[in-house]
C-alpha cells in the first residue's frame, strides 16, 4: 500500500512552477545551459572555432605577406629567349669562381692581416654559395680538323642565394613543363628577388654581365645560322680573320671595303631622303676563289656577325625567307649562298629522289626589297653560276654591287707566295722560280687561289717542295706540263 508523505505534492508541484518560470524568463539561456552542459556539442564547436580563427589567420597571414613582399621586394624576370639569359648565368658562375678565389687568396700571409684578414674571411665564409649547378658543354673544331671540348659549370634549376656587394638576391632558376615546337627546347625562366631599396642592383648585376659577353665575344665573329623561324649562334664564336689573309684581284678588296663603310656612314642620308636603307652585295665565280672567306674577314674587319642561310636548303620555303630577313641580328652581315637555286627550281624529284628547293624566283625577290622586306640590312649572295641568275635579281636596290671573284691571276699567285715565304724568301728567288714554273704550267688564271693555299700549307717553309710540287697541281686540275 502506497504510503503519501505530507507535502510532497506541494514539494514537486513548487519546482515544476520553478521550472516553467525560468524557461519562460528566459529560455535562450536554459537552452544555452543544456548545449554547453553537453561534452559533445562544446568539444566539436570548439575544434570548429579553432580551425575557423586557423584559417581566417592563415589567410590574414597571406594576404600580409603578399602586402609585405609588395610593399618591401622586387623580382625582375628573364626567359630563356631574351639574349641576356645565358649572360646572366655565366656571370653567375663567374661571380662565384671569383668568391671562391677570393676565399684561397684571403688565407694567404700577406692578406691575413688584423683588420682586414679576419673580417674579409668572416663576411666571405657566411656568403651563399651554388650548390646545385649544370654543366654545358661545347666543341669547338680546330684548323687540322680535330676538336676541342669546353664546358662550363652554370646554376642549375632550382633556388640559389647570391650575395652582390651588401645585397642578398634570390635566384630561382624554373623549368616549365612546355618547349618550344621547333627548337625542342623547353621553356626557362630565371626570376632575381631583392629589397625593393635595392633594386638598383640588377642595373649592376646586367651591366657587367653584358660586359662579360662582350669580353668574351671579343675579337671573334659570332656565326648566325637558321633553326626553324630564329637564327641560332653556330658553335662557338670564331676568332676573327684578318682582311690581309684573303687575297683577292689588285684592288678589289678595298673596292668592296670602302664601299660598305661608306654605306654605314650614310644611314641618316638614306633615312632623310625615304630611300630604304639595304645594301646588297654579289660575289660570283668558281668555287675555291675566296667568296665565303672575303665575307667572314669582313665581317671581321668591320666588327660585324655573319648570319648564313643557304637558299638550297631542303624546307626553306618563301615565307620563312622572308621572316628570318626581318629579325636578323644586330650588326649582321647575312649571307645567302647558292643563290641561283631558287632559279633551278625542280618539283619533281631528279636521280637523287631530292625535289631541289622550294624557295621561288619571286619569293627570293620579294624578300630582297618587297613591301615587307627588312631594312637596315646588308645582304652578300655568292653563287658558282651566275648566269643561272635573273636581271632582275641584280638591279639596283636588291644587288647594288657585283663582283666577279675568278681564278688566281699573276698577281695574286705572288701576293700568296709572299704571305706564306717572304720570311725565308728574302731576295725573291724562290717566288720568280715558282712564277716561270707555274707559267709554264699554264696555271696562271686557271686555278684557285684556295688550290695554291693548299699547296702552301702542305709545303710550310719548304720553297723546293712547292715548285716541285706545282706540276703535280697541275695534272690534277687537267694541266699538262710543257716541258
Amino acid at each position: 500500500m502506497a504510503q503519501i508523505t505530507p507535502g510532497a505534492p506541494q514539494d514537486a508541484s513548487r519546482q515544476l512552477s520553478k521550472q516553467i518560470e525560468i524557461g519562460s524568463g528566459d529560455g535562450i539561456g536554459s537552452i544555452f545551459s543544456q548545449l554547453t552542459s553537453n561534452p559533445f556539442f562544446t568539444a566539436g564547436f570548439g575544434l570548429a572555432a579553432l580551425a575557423t580563427g586557423a584559417r581566417i589567420g592563415q589567410k590574414g597571414f597571406r594576404q600580409g605577406a603578399d602586402l609585405l613582399r609588395r610593399r618591401m621586394l622586387v623580382d625582375l624576370e628573364i626567359t630563356r629567349h631574351d639574349e641576356s639569359y645565358q649572360w646572366l648565368l655565366h656571370w653567375m658562375t663567374r661571380y662565384q669562381r671569383a668568391q671562391l678565389m677570393g676565399d684561397r687568396l684571403s688565407t694567404l700571409p700577406e692578406n691575413n692581416t688584423l683588420q682586414r684578414g679576419f673580417l674579409s674571411l668572416l663576411i666571405r665564409r657566411i656568403n651563399p654559395r651554388l650548390h646545385h649547378l649544370q654543366i654545358q658543354t661545347a666543341k669547338v673544331s680546330r684548323p687540322d680538323g680535330a676538336s676541342n671540348t669546353h664546358f662550363a659549370l652554370v646554376p642549375g634549376h632550382g633556388r640559389h642565394i647570391l650575395r652582390y656587394g651588401g645585397s642578398f638576391i634570390m635566384v630561382n632558376r624554373q623549368r616549365e613543363k612546355a618547349f618550344d615546337m621547333a627548337s625542342g627546347t623547353p621553356f626557362e625562366t630565371i626570376t632575381l628577388t631583392t629589397l625593393y631599396s635595392q633594386r638598383n642592383v640588377f642595373e649592376q648585376i646586367f651591366t657587367e654581365a653584358h660586359q662579360l659577353a662582350q669580353q668574351m665575344q671579343e675579337g671573334k665573329t659570332v656565326i648566325y645560322n637558321s633553326m626553324g623561324s630564329d637564327w641560332k649562334t653556330f658553335s662557338q664564336p670564331k676568332r676573327k680573320r684578318p682582311l690581309e689573309s684573303v687575297v683577292l684581284e689588285r684592288g678589289v678588296k678595298e673596292k668592296i671595303t670602302e664601299d660598305l663603310q661608306a654605306f654605314l656612314a650614310a644611314r641618316t642620308w638614306y633615312l632623310d631622303r625615304g630611300i630604304p636603307y639595304r645594301r646588297g652585295y654579289l660575289l660570283y665565280g668558281p668555287p675555291g676563289t675566296g667568296k665565303s672567306s672575303f665575307i667572314q674577314a669582313l665581317a671581321g674587319h668591320l666588327d660585324f656577325n655573319i648570319a648564313i642561310l643557304n637558299v638550297s636548303e631542303r624546307g626553306l620555303t618563301d615565307d620563312r625567307l622572308n621572316h628570318l630577313l626581318t629579325k636578323v641580328p644586330p650588326r649582321t652581315i647575312v649571307l645567302l649562298e647558292d643563290a641561283d637555286a631558287a632559279f633551278v627550281n625542280r618539283r619533281t624529284p631528279g636521280e637523287d629522289g631530292y625535289a631541289g628547293a622550294t624557295v621561288t624566283f619571286s619569293g627570293l625577290l620579294n624578300a630582297l626589297d618587297g613591301v615587307a622586306s627588312a631594312e637596315e640590312r646588308i645582304i652578300f649572295l655568292t653563287t658558282n653560276h651566275v648566269e643561272r641568275l635573273d636581271e632582275a635579281l641584280v638591279r639596283p636596290g636588291r644587288v647594288d654591287m657585283t663582283v666577279c671573284l675568278g681564278e688566281a691571276t699573276e698577281w695574286q699567285i705572288e701576293q700568296l707566295w709572299d704571305r706564306f715565304y717572304a720570311d725565308i724568301d728574302v731576295d725573291g728567288e724562290g717566288r720568280r722560280r715558282f712564277m716561270t714554273r707555274v707559267k709554264e704550267l699554264g696555271l696562271v688564271n686557271a686555278i684557285s687561289t684556295a688550290a695554291l693555299q693548299g699547296l702552301f700549307l702542305y709545303n710550310k717553309d719548304d720553297i723546293e717542295g712547292a715548285i716541285s710540287m706545282a706540276e703535280g697541281l697541275a695534272a690534277s686540275h687537267g694541266h699538262v706540263d710543257v716541258r
